[in-house]
């Protein structure tokens, strides 16, 4: 099969078909998106070699149980152990036996196949389409937030990066009843939260005060951006992270004990949310959708983001 694969730098190779193993699906992707995390694995994130890609929609080709071939899927990127007390308290996320699709020992999904356990997939509704359901695994991490925190109904948050996540986050939020400001540096994306009743800016430094939000979502990709949140949250306030980035982040640590500031890390989330949220509506996501390349074009893909303000980039198997 053909697949991107990057081992120091990125080649589009024949490689072998995965081959499932007991309790595990073939799957023929049919679209997968480019994330900014694949992006920093190109700068030695995690320092992943082999197939990449984390994020898909495809349809089951090959399974010991036929209730399952022909499904159309998502995929958790997480592949835990199943036998440790962090599986057991239902926390697979953390397993530290785990693999990571396409970031931690694990062949990811830019490729005409991928292969997962049964256990990870998710069953995507006839009413969602590809374009939307290849969003669902960053639109489960936006809404981890809602997880891990108590979010009172018209809290004011500021959302800082107006990229994908941004956006996507900035829409969870807003459909629990927040009070969101999204900050950004490109007026057409911003431009794309204002339908949604969020309201928008693009300099959080003159716009809006020092320790003046209770709750400050990190989304922007880049190390500098945690420095800002800092100066944003209010005493016992809280920020919360979602970037991966390569490089170090400084900030102030004196503040977080100072100011008693909770900070945050927030990662993966819960799939059947995501599509629980996308079957109702409450959240857009394919606007956010720039450009599809074949994946036969996905060193061009790869280009293009870097060359051009994009949103989501995704890749398609033709034969999909």
């Amino acid at each position: 099969m053909r697949a991107l694969v990057f081992d120091g730098k990125l080649a589009l190779r024949d490689i072998d078909k995965p081959i499932p193993k007991s309790g595990e699906a073939l799957i023929r992707v049919t679209l997968a998106g480019i994330c900014g995390t694949d992006r920093e694995i190109l700068k030695g994130y995690s320092a992943f070699r082999g197939v990449m890609g984390h994020e898909f929609v495809g349809r089951v080709v090959e399974c010991a149980d036929s209730a399952w071939i022909g499904e159309r899927v998502v995929g958790e990127i997480n592949i835990a152990c199943g036998e440790c007390s962090w599986c057991f308290r239902g926390l697979t996320r953390h397993c530290p036996h785990r693999t990571v699709m396409g970031i931690v020992s694990r062949a990811g999904c830019f490729a005409e196949y991928v292969g997962l356990p049964l256990r990870n997939l998710h069953r995507v509704p006839a009413t969602i389409p590809d374009e939307a359901a290849v969003f669902v695994e960053p639109l489960a991490a936006a809404a981890e937030v809602l997880e891990q925190m108590r979010l009172e109904p018209g809290t004011s948050v500021v959302v800082l990066g107006d990229g994908r996540l941004g956006l996507l986050v900035a829409q969870v939020l807003k459909s629990a009843g927040a009070q969101v400001i999204l900050v950004g540096k490109h007026g057409w994306k911003l431009d794309l939260a204002r339908p949604w009743g969020v309201r928008v800016m693009t300099d959080s430094k003159s716009e809006l005060q020092a320790a003046s939000v209770p709750v400050v979502v990190e989304a922007t990709g880049s190390p500098r951006g945690l420095a800002e949140a800092f100066r944003l949250v209010e005493p016992r306030g809280t920020v919360v992270m979602k970037s991966t980035f390569h490089d170090p982040a400084p900030f102030d640590a004196t503040k977080l004990v100072v100011d008693e500031i909770t900070l945050l890390g927030s990662r993966c989330g819960n799939f059947s949310a995501a599509l629980d949220l996308l079957q109702r509506g409450q959240v857009r996501v394919q606007p956010l959708l720039s450009k599809v390349f074949p994946l036969e074009e996905s060193l061009e893909a790869f280009e293009y983001l870097e060359r051009t303000a994009c949103l989501k980039v995704c890749l398609a198997n033709p034969l999909g």
